[in-house]
């Protein structure tokens, strides 16, 4: 095929590719589809395949021009994208969707002339990547931090019993509810019904963050509500919710004492309350080695990010946006239709919710491109001994065998996944020997967990 092209850059990390196929392949691929329907189509008076070839141009010309022109735009395309010397930056994205420009007409005595737009991988050009400094926190596992995880180990050890009836709801009982939202006359609205929904009251654990309404229900009683929340809130920024709140069950958590008995019922290999102590610690120890690790990298990449402009695309920005609307709504045990429902088939909220993402989706994708070009400069690898030693790690630190890791990441996406994560691992380890890391004000490990979630 005699195809010409020119490739023109335009805002947003977008590309105008402009397209040329000479006279004689539109001729051929248009005789081409000619001959095709000649010998299949069947129009009263011609036997099947005897129509004359200027028949069918005069009854079904205009026809044949556009099926042939989508043909040959399509076919021209595929030749110039497919072309291994066709360079990478200006291949379209896999969900970008290349829009032809101008309506182009078949003239089948001329060439075809004809024009895409379409989203491509943006450019990123690294000006300071090395001889950065940044601060990170000055943190370290405390009395406290192993308190808070004895608590939560006595939580789970908790011997739960029926309150008696009259009894009234109170921070630290289990709670049982079934709840709704509701519109401004009191009718539920679909896909927001919840049952059976236990959670501990003072937790917090649960999306609306009604605890403190619940607090002195009693079994079986109905309490409606409105609810509003800040503009900062994690799921419902800035709105409020008229709820709908019935306590089906109430029950007192009885503690067990911390103590040897509890430590061993934890688990048979601590004979001592202190050796499951020194194992919290050394767990939380490893934790946050892992978390100022990854404090480390964010840093550096937000300093890497203000010397390095990036152009996120329509299309990338969009595909982020709609993973974050579908991951919510799996957080919210629903999906995409029924996230919407729960917004009162609200479009207006839907849109304010999702541009209230926008800036930090943008910030993510900008960081991850720039991680990306990293990397590929760099040449990082994750070879096969890369992988296996990583699998060892994984099963040293979970106490599972090494096959059981093993079988794991024999999935294909899984395995891919790992390997992405060892080449981080090794551009942070580049990262930080060739930038300065300095130790700032003194945080707490509850308020760093807290901040990075």
């Amino acid at each position: 095929m005699n195809i010409s092209k020119e490739v023109t850059r335009l805002e947003k990390s977008s590309v105008k590719l402009s397209i040329t196929v000479g006279k004689e392949d539109v001729l051929s691929e248009y005789d081409a589809l000619l001959s095709k329907y000649s010998k299949s189509i069947q129009i009263p008076g011609f036997r099947k395949g005897k129509v004359p070839r200027d028949i069918l141009v005069r009854k079904f010309g205009d026809a044949l021009k556009e099926e042939a022109l989508g043909k040959i735009i399509e076919k021209a395309v595929g030749v110039i994208i497919d072309d291994e010397s066709f360079p990478r930056e200006s291949k379209p994205l896999p969900y970008a969707s290349p829009q032809v420009q101008d309506e182009p007409k078949l003239d089948l005595d001329a060439d075809l002339q004809f024009s895409l737009v379409y989203d491509v991988l943006p450019v990123v050009k690294l000006e300071k990547w090395q001889g950065l400094s940044v601060e990170i926190p000055n943190v370290s596992i405390d009395d406290e931090d192993i308190n808070r995880e004895l608590q939560a180990i006595q939580e789970r050890n908790s011997i739960v019993l029926d309150k008696n009836d009259g009894e009234t709801a109170a921070t630290g009982d289990v709670v049982t509810v079934n709840y709704s939202e509701c519109d401004d006359a009191g009718a539920v609205l679909p896909g927001s019904e919840r049952q059976d929904f236990t959670f501990t009251l003072g937790s917090g654990h649960n999306i609306y963050q009604f605890d403190e309404e619940i607090t002195g229900m009693k079994k079986g009683e109905t309490k409606e509500f409105n609810k509003s929340y800040p503009a900062d809130h994690k799921d419902f920024p800035g709105e409020s919710k008229k709820l709908s709140v019935t306590l089906t069950a109430l029950k007192l958590k009885k503690l067990p004492e911390l103590d040897d008995d509890l430590a061993q019922d934890v688990d048979e290999k601590y004979k001592t309350l202190d050796d499951l102590k020194n194992n919290i610690r050394q767990r939380l120890d490893k934790d946050l080695e892992h978390r100022l690790r990854n404090i480390k990298l964010q840093k550096l990449l937000e300093k890497i990010m203000e010397s390095t402009p990036v152009e996120i695309p329509e299309s990338m920005l969009r595909m982020e946006l709609d993973s974050r609307w579908r991951n919510l709504a799996q957080r919210l045990n629903t999906d995409s239709n029924g996230l919407y429902k729960m917004m009162g088939n609200s479009p207006e909220k839907a849109e304010a919710l999702i541009e209230g993402w926008k800036d930090d989706a943008t910030k993510a994708l900008h960081s991850r491109l720039i991680v990306e070009t990293l990397i590929e400069d760099q040449k990082l690898e994750a070879s096969d001994e890369d992988v296996t030693a990583e699998l060892e790690k994984l099963a040293a630190e979970s106490g599972a065998t090494l096959e059981d890791v093993q079988k794991y990441y024999e999935q294909e996406q899984m395995k891919l996944y790992l390997k992405e994560d060892i080449k981080e691992q090794k551009l942070l380890d580049i990262l930080l020997e060739k930038n300065t890391i300095k130790t700032g004000k003194k945080e707490k490990y509850v308020d760093l967990v807290q901040n990075i979630r």
